[in-house]
């Protein structure tokens, strides 16, 4: 057991123990209000370091390739979406609220640390992966907010203006931009292993700050503990899925084994580190508990299983 908490994921063990101080002291009033400026800050400050860590020589030659960089992003904003949208009949079994937020998760950017990561331990196509990977975002940036519009604000309780992307556009795109204007002066800071701390606690942030309002809303007493199993379950099936299919159109579409895992592990991602803040912007004052639970768990399950396939990649010899 020791030697397992040891490997985990100190972000997961941040979210958890968030959304424990959540339960047990959430934040109310007027702390509630500082607290959320805070949060804005922070997550700023993390687009910012994502901005200055991005070579921008490194993303402006592989942007050459650019049949994998549309494979993954019509995977992650297509294809991901339009299976979204295809599992309405789930409210048959779990509540409408739950449903809005799988339809979320389906919604947001890839992963860029952990898509990186497991390509390369593949040993897949690490700068393809740094480009793509990095693609998703900046293009989420304005597809996600674009999607939700589409997809989301004919439901009840879920309402998205033209505000909404130029909030994105300060607090998210903004940052990055400086990032990258300043990555001259601030890149050794950005490279620094130090500043994980943002990474992990701008999420953090967010997680407590949707889960104290869940608290505060009582949501949580409109989540049972089979709909928890449920999530769980259907996790993990969307995402073996997911992995199957992106290898499967990948080999169809005659790429080479090494874009193929690229492919893999960019396209079947989805990002808390940027579902969450986008959430919080779109969907302002709204309750997120039920929304952002979906992609928690979600982000979880998919970095257990892509963590095996990219193991089970490296043991096989190169193709």
């Amino acid at each position: 057991m020791l030697s397992r908490l040891k490997r985990t994921d100190p972000l997961i063990v941040l979210i958890i123990l968030a959304v424990i101080v959540a339960i047990i002291a959430p934040a109310r009033g007027e702390f509630a209000e500082w607290f959320a400026v805070a949060t804005n800050l922070a997550i700023a400050l993390l687009f910012f370091l994502y901005g200055a860590r991005l070579s921008t020589r490194e993303a402006l030659n592989g942007l050459l390739h650019w049949k994998l960089h549309l494979t993954i992003l019509v995977f992650t904003f297509v294809v991901f979406p339009l299976l979204g949208w295809a599992l309405q009949p789930l409210t048959l079994v779990i509540s409408e609220g739950l449903y809005l937020g799988i339809l979320y998760l389906t919604l947001v950017p890839s992963t860029v640390q952990s898509s990186v990561a497991f390509t390369s331990i593949a040993k897949g196509n690490v700068a393809g992966s740094i480009v793509a990977a990095s693609a998703s975002n900046l293009a989420g940036v304005f597809l996600t907010p674009l999607l939700v519009l589409l997809f989301m604000s004919a439901g009840d309780g879920v309402h998205v203006d033209a505000q909404v992307f130029i909030d994105i556009a300060l607090l998210l795109l903004l940052p990055f931009v400086l990032g990258q204007l300043l990555r001259r002066w601030v890149k050794g800071i950005a490279a620094n292993k130090a500043t994980k701390v943002v990474d992990r606690g701008s999420i953090t942030m967010v997680v407590y700050s949707a889960f104290s309002a869940g608290m505060v809303d009582g949501v949580w007493g409109q989540v049972t503990v089979g709909e928890i199993i449920f999530l769980v379950v259907f996790s993990t099936i969307f995402v073996v899925v997911m992995l199957w299919l992106t290898r499967f159109t990948a080999l169809r579409l005659g790429f080479n084994d090494a874009d193929m895992k690229a492919i893999q592990f960019c396209g079947t991602k989805k990002s808390l580190a940027t579902g969450l803040p986008m959430a919080s912007v779109i969907f302002g004052g709204a309750s997120l508990g039920l929304l952002i639970l979906p992609l928690m768990i979600f982000h979880q399950i998919q970095l257990m299983i892509c963590s095996w396939l990219a193991a089970r990649y490296a043991r096989e010899p190169a193709a």
